[in-house]
């Protein structure tokens, strides 16, 4: 991560389990939570949301840089554990950025503690079956072709990723075994968890790629009508992993709601 943004390694151990994350930033909190393929050291959207913000980047336990806990099986233990460190952090007046997959975890954290967050971002989150249409199944495409299957504009793609190295091949084969042991039946969503979101308080902010090919906008419509309180804005042009392929919108979008009273 750079530009003029001096971000920060840490590490803290939770439920027996290394975590490591990145620091930057001042003011309210945010937790951003990145998706199933993990997530690169530098990103531009991480930078615009720690100029106004004090924002905290973990690796997932299990992905990047974090220990893998052999118990570990699904998505709201991990949620469990980020409260657990958040908690440990002392961070309070937090809103939980979900990318994705995380997105799926952002929201199980705000489900367990309804009261706990100011506000709750998520943007192209999983974790609810569509209504209409399927997540793709990542188990039939290759390490390249899942994550060039999340931007719409394949020169976004090659900006962030570049001629992809073997350990970042190498690092996306770990990530879907993760997503496997976490997420695998049924895929990538939870058969509870819509039930569960109607006692969150925080309002919530829903950002979907148009052009999004892993999972469809009926899902964000679906987050939307569990909510209490939730609006849902689509962006044209934008695919799945929309902070990459549009940071500045995205991080705008995130930054403005995040820091409204």
């Amino acid at each position: 991560m750079g530009g003029n943004i001096a971000w920060k390694e840490h590490a803290a151990t939770v439920a027996g389990c290394g975590l490591h994350y990145m620091r930057a930033g001042s003011g309210r909190s945010l937790l951003v939570l990145h998706h199933d393929i993990g997530t690169v050291e530098r990103l531009p959207f991480y930078d615009a949301l720690a100029a106004r913000f004090d924002v905290i980047v973990p690796h997932h336990p299990g992905w990047g840089r974090s220990e893998r806990p052999a118990w570990l099986r699904h998505p709201r233990d991990i949620a469990a554990i980020y409260q657990w460190l958040l908690a440990d952090l002392g961070v309070s007046d937090v809103c939980p950025v979900g990318l994705g997959f995380g997105g799926w975890i952002a929201a199980e954290m705000a489900s367990l503690a309804p009261q706990r967050f100011r506000r709750l971002a998520l943007l192209n989150p999983m974790g609810i079956k569509p209504p209409e249409g399927e997540i793709a199944d990542q188990a039939i495409l290759s390490y390249i072709a899942y994550p060039m299957l999340g931007f719409h504009d394949e020169a976004a793609f090659k900006r962030v990723y570049g001629d992809v190295s073997t350990d970042q091949l190498e690092a996306w084969d770990i990530a879907r075994e993760m997503s496997f042991r976490t997420a695998w039946k049924p895929y990538m969503y939870s058969q509870t968890l819509p039930h569960l979101l109607g006692g969150v308080r925080a309002p919530a902010l829903i950002v979907w790629g148009a052009e999004n090919r892993i999972v469809p906008v009926s899902a964000g419509e679906a987050y939307r009508s569990a909510l209490r309180d939730a609006t849902l804005t689509v962006l044209p042009g934008a695919g799945h992993f929309i902070e990459m392929e549009r940071p500045d919108e995205s991080a705008k979008l995130v930054s403005d709601f995040a820091g409204a009273n």
